[in-house]
């Protein structure tokens, strides 16, 4: 199945933002290692400096790197030439661009016309949009390339087949969320109909910072079809040759897709910041048994310390529930009782409490007991505490600052309790790992006898859809009626939503699955005066 007589490269690689030596060094690896035959070695959009860099680009020492890096890169190239896409500035404006490089200098340089200026994007900001680009002459072919942003309209591709391009090739840094895998083919299959081309879809991969990039590279034949699919959330170098068979990888859905996303977002951010591994709080739950699970398959056994912290109100299922999970994942538990700690708070403020003081305010000493504790031994030893909060219990506040809400990340922090739920289920299908209890019994934060997460939460799954609704969505108040919920409870769950803003600003950064998260990409004012009937 040839879609052209080049032996093209795609190098699906996990770049370093602000590594720029690394980042290309890495690079000289893939050419030095690539066949004699290999024409073209494509690499995905920023590759240099990785993506996103976000200010770095303002900072002239940080262009000057790059500019450097570039043409000590093109010294080497040879017969084997590159598509090298890093920003580059020209007159005093900066751009996100894409290098044809070989013979040892910089051939063609092409630059992006669409900047995204929405949701996690913001390259307006820093780029200069570029008018429409004109194919690169490449060994008889008329490449058209199109830079991540360019294949999502119909505009670019359109001007570069008018033009004379005979296979369209678009560099890409597309963060992952779930739903997403589908709008890219979308998206692709839609350009190749409309010019009648084969197209190339290289995408970076790896965590960086809140986002993950999947990976799943691909190539789409004149007819839309598959004729190669690289791997995802993995560095994956693929050939694609005149006599390509098709090559389709296994690619995840469902609850395996996101659970594959928080593995990777966690490893990197763990990795990336050279921690040396990771700390949680084993509650006996379900938050903390999942969290856990994605920590061991992200990093391994050895760099996960588990630390149980029961209180008066810990249940002995609790305390079993953790040590048999702990088991399963071959992690040490660690038991350090906060009874003392508490009593002692509790003595210390005793003389500033009264029967009216809310008893919120003694729920809170434990958890921040906890808190102080697990950030003490972060410090003794270098370990990240990870924060295991979902998206449930962000949206609502339904956590306590400096206490549970305590980490330098939380790989739960996008995904609903519904959703953690869908995982745990999957991830037992591998092995069982998560005992059978913690997935029946109801949620409690075990902060007062008898407690559960209901006393103050509608159902999970009524209380999820809502806040999909509110934050996925943005529909009114009336319009998530309309589905089937109580207007009062509708409106209760608004408002948790909307004064728990200042709470968010101050947690954990954590990994992207949605199509709209916490942070980049919903940002409500703390103080705010509107509330909808």
């Amino acid at each position: 199945m040839s879609i052209s007589s080049l032996n093209i490269i795609l190098a699906q690689l996990n770049p370093l933002v602000g590594d720029i030596a690394g980042n290309m060094r890495r690079a000289r690896e893939v050419l030095e290692s690539a066949p004699a035959q290999t024409d073209l070695i494509v690499f995905p959009e920023l590759y240099a400096c990785g993506y996103p860099p976000e200010d770095l680009i303002l900072k002239p020492s940080f262009m000057d790197a790059i500019e450097r890096h570039i043409h000590e890169f093109a010294a080497i190239t040879k017969n084997t030439h590159v598509l090298m896409p890093c920003p580059w500035r020209v007159d005093d404006r900066l751009y996100n661009a894409v290098h044809l490089i070989g013979d040892g200098k910089i051939l063609h340089t092409r630059f992006k016309h669409h900047l995204p200026n929405y949701g996690v994007f913001d390259e307006k900001r820093i780029f200069s949009a570029a008018p429409l680009p004109m194919p690169i002459p490449f060994r008889g072919h008329n490449l058209g390339v199109m830079i991540c942003e360019d294949a999502w309209f119909p505009d670019v591709a359109e001007k570069l087949k008018a033009l004379g391009a005979d296979i369209l090739i678009v560099p890409n840094a597309s963060p992952f969320e779930m739903g997403k895998v589908e709008q890219r083919l979308e998206v692709c299959r839609a350009r190749v109909n409309e010019t009648g081309l084969p197209l190339i879809y290289l995408n970076q991969c790896g965590g960086q910072d809140e986002l993950v990039f999947d990976g799943g590279s691909f190539v789409l034949g004149k007819s839309g079809e598959y004729v190669l699919r690289a791997a995802e959330f993995a560095e994956d170098i693929v050939t694609l040759s005149p006599l390509q068979t098709p090559d389709i990888k296994h690619h995840a859905t469902g609850p395996e897709l996101m659970y594959g996303a928080l593995v990777m977002g966690l490893r990197d951010y763990v990795r990336k910041n050279k921690f040396p591994g990771i700390l949680l709080g084993m509650s006996g739950g379900i938050d903390s048994a999942i969290s856990a699970a994605i920590a061991v398959d992200a990093l391994g056994s050895d760099a996960v310390r588990c630390v149980m912290l029961p209180s008066v109100y810990t249940s002995q299922d609790s305390l079993d529930d953790a040590a048999q999970c702990c088991t399963a994942l071959g992690v040490k538990l660690e038991t350090i009782s906060i009874r003392d700690p508490v009593s002692e708070f509790e003595n210390i403020l005793s003389p500033y409490f009264t029967d009216t003081t809310p008893d919120i305010t003694h729920q809170n000493i434990q958890s921040r007991s906890r808190g102080v504790i697990l950030m003490a031994l972060s410090n003794a030893s270098g370990f990240m505490v990870l924060s295991t909060g979902n998206k449930s219990e962000v949206a609502t506040g339904y956590a306590t600052l400096y206490g549970d809400m305590c980490g330098g990340f939380n790989a739960l922090k996008d995904v609903y309790k519904t959703e953690v739920y869908a995982m745990a289920q999957w991830r037992n299908t591998l092995n069982r790992v998560i005992p059978e209890r913690i997935l029946t019994k109801a949620p409690t934060a075990e902060l007062k006898p008898g407690q559960v997460d209901q006393d103050n939460l509608p159902p999970y799954d009524a209380l999820d859809d809502i806040l999909r609704g509110l934050i996925e969505d943005d529909l009114d108040v009336t319009a998530i009626t309309a589905r089937g919920h109580a207007p009062e409870l509708v409106a209760r769950v608004s408002r948790m939503l909307d004064i728990a803003e200042y709470k968010r600003r101050q947690a954990a950064p954590g990994v992207k699955v949605t199509s709209k998260s916490f942070g980049r990409e919903r940002r409500y004012p703390m103080t705010n005066g509107f509330r909808e009937n």
